[in-house]
């Protein structure tokens, strides 16, 4: 009997069920504090990784100074370089190319002055040349178509370029005569003191260096006997 009634006591449940196994249900909070209990440990066991991988993220940052550093080597560098090449060019400039610049300078004006300087050279003996040639043609012009004589009776101070010397007056006579048909004037020194001898002169100088200068030139056309006499 006892089992009768259990049995049928049973019957509704089973119905109830399905026929499918008990299950035990629980409220949702007691589901989430069992939930948050399950992953307390779980976070407990993670913290320590966490603070294990601290060292890795402070290596990390000290590799990527290192890296920030090594990566800014070659800017430095360059930096460096440019600067040398700046200061070295700079020195090669002012040294070495600036007086190789003004030495030139200094020869081309050198060179141009004594081009300037030669020019003026021959200008200026182009105008003497053309001078002495005006001057002569001048002299040509004035001279009279027949040369004075002159027979000096009494000293005169001056120096005179000899060209002849006779005992005969007649002889210097006759070649003053030949000077004066070619229009130079001609000066006839008679005998004095204890010389025997006429004396025929041309010109008349104050001073015996510029009578010595007319008695070379005059050496070419009279020979080399003429002198300088004082009368």
């Amino acid at each position: 009997m006892a089992n009768t009634n259990d049995d049928s006591e049973q019957k509704p449940h089973d119905e109830d069920n399905f026929g499918l196994p008990d299950i035990e249900y629980k409220p949702l909070d007691q589901l989430e504090d069992t939930h948050q209990q399950a992953e307390e440990p779980t976070k407990k066991e993670d913290q320590p990784s966490h603070e294990q991988s601290m060292p890795d993220a402070e290596s990390s940052a000290v590799y990527d100074d290192e890296e920030e550093e090594k990566s800014n080597a070659p800017t430095i560098i360059s930096i460096i370089i440019g600067v040398v090449v700046l200061v070295a060019g700079f020195m090669i400039y002012k040294y070495v190319y600036q007086p190789k610049q003004e030495k030139a300078r200094l020869e081309q004006i050198a060179k141009e002055k004594a081009e300037a300087d030669k020019k003026a050279e021959e200008v200026r003996l182009a105008k003497l040349a053309e001078d002495e040639r005006l001057k002569r043609e001048a002299e040509a012009k004035a001279k009279p178509a027949v040369g004075a004589i002159d027979t000096l009776r009494q000293r005169t101070g001056h120096y005179f370029v000899i060209i002849a010397s006779s005992i005969d007056g007649d002889l210097s006579m006759d070649r003053a005569k030949k000077l004066s048909a070619k229009g130079i004037n001609s000066k006839i020194i008679p005998p004095f003191g204890k010389w025997k001898f006429y004396r025929l002169g041309i010109g008349g100088f104050d001073s015996f260096a510029s009578a010595q200068t007319s008695a070379d030139a005059s050496k070419a056309e009279y020979g080399d006997a003429v002198w300088v006499m004082k009368y």
